[in-house]
């Protein structure tokens, strides 16, 4: 199943993508959020379409594209987790997975317009395999029990603004993951049956031009593990959003310049989606 959120920002409406048509999900559920994944919604959608009991949604394909989640309890981010991209950072692959965080609010649409920072010189682009948790997980006993804790995937953008990431930090990376739309993820999460998510390709375009061109088998530590990993350390509720890293192909590289505005930036992964934004100077929107 795909689920996604159509309208305005703000007034989203929850609905499930079917294969040639969309399928409201006012009456099943308030939103696509932790008490949707927590009360086994992908069962409920089922059953509800099978009962013919959801609405579909006339001109679907004319309305604002939301995220396709809402109010997180976090967002969880695994750095530097394909070799190559540790390689272009300058660094070493790590030998545990490094975790960061990002602000719920950062989370946008995913052709949303993306204002650049104010005094931003190096606004960069990740695309990235996001995970999002539909069961509590707490302290579990190995990665083999990590995949029963996923409600689905979805496409992610982890927007970074490198000199206050890096030189200006304190010594964390937060200062630039977390400016205002900073996260745009989707258009959909795709419930785990639908893919296979360790063999999905994944690629970023700045203005038509390839930058990265991967797959997430290379990441250096797996869906799975990732999972695991975090358990040991926090509780991952039903919403919260695990962002897996991104492969080689930024701007951090050197090898290609930073957002500008004007610039339109289009990630996708293959099952996922794709995402389209344009990037504009601090002060020009309202």
């Amino acid at each position: 199943m795909k689920f996604a959120r159509l309208g305005p920002a703000g007034e989203e409406l929850p609905v499930v993508v079917l294969e040639d048509e969309v399928r409201s999900l006012a009456g099943l559920t308030d939103d696509i959020d932790g008490a949707f994944w927590a009360s086994d919604g992908p069962a409920r959608t089922a059953a509800a379409l099978a009962a013919g009991d959801l609405p579909l949604v006339e001109g679907a394909d004319t309305l604002r594209i939301g995220a396709p989640i809402t109010q997180p309890g976090a967002i969880v981010c695994i750095g530097m987790n394909y070799a190559a991209h540790a390689a272009e950072s300058g660094s070493e692959p790590p030998s545990v997975p490094v975790i960061f965080f990002k602000a719920p609010n950062t989370i946008a649409g995913p052709n949303d317009t993306v204002t650049i920072p104010r005094n931003s010189t190096k606004t960069d682009w990740e695309v990235e395999l996001g995970v999002v948790v539909g069961k509590r997980a707490s302290y579990l006993d190995s990665p083999d029990q990590s995949l029963e804790h996923v409600a689905g995937f979805v496409v992610a953008n982890d927007l970074s603004e490198r000199e206050f990431q890096l030189e200006i930090s304190g010594g964390q990376w937060s200062k630039g993951k977390i400016a205002p739309g900073f996260s745009p993820i989707g258009p959909w999460v795709v419930t785990p049956d639908e893919v296979e998510h360790q063999k999905l390709g994944m690629r970023s375009f700045v203005n038509g031009e390839p930058r990265q061109d991967s797959v997430t088998a290379d990441q250096i530590f797996d869906v799975a593990t990732v999972i695991h990993h975090l358990s040991q350390f926090m509780v991952l509720d039903p919403g919260d959003l695990i962002m897996t890293g991104t492969p080689e192909g930024v701007a951090l590289s050197g090898r290609f310049p930073y957002i500008q505005p004007g610039d339109i930036v289009e990630i996708e992964i293959d099952g996922l989606g794709r995402q389209r934004q344009e990037y504009v100077a601090f002060g020009t929107q309202s």
